[in-house]
C-alpha cells in the first residue's frame, strides 16, 4: 500500500490523512475480536489516527482501543474526547484520568472537547493547558465547533494551541464548505471528518456515487471517503468493524477523483450557497 499523505498540524507535526473511527465499537461482545483485528490491521496499513471518546459506550470503546493498540502504542496517534459536562476546571483532570486508565496509556495524543456546553471556554482551555503542562496530553482541540464557536475560542487560547476541529462532513452534509473550511485553512487548523460515508446507508445508495464508483472499479464507500480526502487539510476517520471493511476504507486513500467525478457529485449533492447551521450526530 502506498504511504498515506500526511496532514500538517499547527505545531508542525504530521498525521496520516486517513484514520479510524470507533463510534459504537466495543458495545457488542460478540464483535469484539473482529473489531480489534480491524483496528490492528489499520495500524499496520498506516491508518494510525484512532479516534474514540469517553461517551462511546460509556468508556467501552476506549477499553477496546486499549486492547487493539497494546504493543503498538508508538505507531498510533490516539484521540479521545471529553464530554462538555466534564469540561470544568476540576472535571477535565478527573475525566482525563479515567480515559488514561481505560486506554492503558500514560499520555493522550489529542484530547478534544466533544461539543460546546455551558462551561466557559476559558475554563476549559485553562484545564487543557494544565493537562498538557503535566504531560498527560500531547495536544488538545475541539469537536462540533462552528465558525462562531471558533472565533469565541480564538481569543482564549495561545496561537497554534488548537490542533483540530472534528466535525461531521460528507456529501450529504457540506455546510462547512461555506465558512468553516475557509476559516480552518486561514488559521492552519485541520479538520477531522467523522461519518464520511454517512449514517444509515442512504448516502451509499446514491446513483451518482454508484456511477463514479463504477468508473473507478471502486465501491461507493471508497468514493465517499476519497471525496473527503480531496482537501489537503482534512483528516477522514471512517469506522470499520471488520477486516474486509477496513481494507475497503484503506484503499480509498489511493482513489483520485477527476474533475468529471467531482462535477457529477456536485450535481447530486450541491455545495452550500449560504450559511447553514453546523450539522452534528
Amino acid at each position: 500500500m502506498t504511504p498515506l499523505r500526511q496532514v500538517r498540524l499547527a505545531d508542525g507535526s504530521h498525521v496520516p490523512c486517513l484514520g479510524q473511527g470507533t463510534w459504537r465499537m466495543g458495545e457488542d461482545r460478540g464483535r469484539r475480536k473482529a473489531e480489534i483485528e480491524s483496528l490492528r490491521l489499520g495500524i499496520e496499513l498506516g491508518l494510525g489516527v484512532i479516534d474514540t471518546a469517553e461517551m462511546y459506550g460509556d468508556g467501552t470503546s476506549e477499553e477496546l482501543v486499549a486492547e487493539a493498540i497494546a504493543g503498538v502504542r508508538d505507531e498510533v496517534y490516539l484521540v479521545t474526547k471529553v464530554l462538555p459536562s466534564n469540561a470544568t476546571r476540576s472535571g477535565i483532570p478527573a475525566a482525563c484520568a479515567h480515559s488514561l486508565k481505560r486506554l492503558k496509556v500514560e499520555q493522550i495524543d489529542l484530547y478534544l472537547l466533544h461539543w460546546r456546553g455551558g462551561t466557559p471556554l476559558a475554563e476549559t482551555v485553562e484545564a487543557f493547558d494544565a493537562l498538557q503542562s503535566k504531560g498527560l496530553i500531547r495536544h488538545w482541540g475541539v469537536s462540533n465547533f462552528d465558525v462562531d464557536d471558533m472565533c469565541d475560542f480564538a481569543g482564549l487560547a495561545r496561537p497554534g494551541a488548537c490542533m483540530t476541529d472534528q466535525v461531521l462532513y460528507n456529501l450529504e452534509y457540506r455546510g462547512i464548505e461555506h465558512d468553516l473550511i475557509p476559516y480552518s485553512v486561514e488559521h492552519g487548523i485541520p479538520l477531522m471528518a467523522y461519518s464520511p460515508v454517512g449514517q444509515g446507508g442512504k448516502l451509499l445508495r446514491s446513483p451518482a456515487l454508484a456511477g463514479v464508483a463504477q468508473r473507478h472499479q471502486a465501491t461507493p464507500a471508497q468514493v465517499a471517503v476519497a471525496w473527503t480526502l480531496r482537501l489537503p487539510n482534512v483528516i477522514s476517520i471512517p469506522k470499520a468493524g471488520d477486516v474486509a471493511h477496513l481494507r475497503e476504507n484503506a484503499a480509498a486513500a489511493s482513489l483520485v477523483l477527476t474533475q468529471e467525478d467531482l462535477a457529477e457529485l456536485d450535481r447530486a449533492f450541491a455545495p452550500p450557497s449560504r450559511k447553514v447551521p453546523l450539522a452534528m450526530l
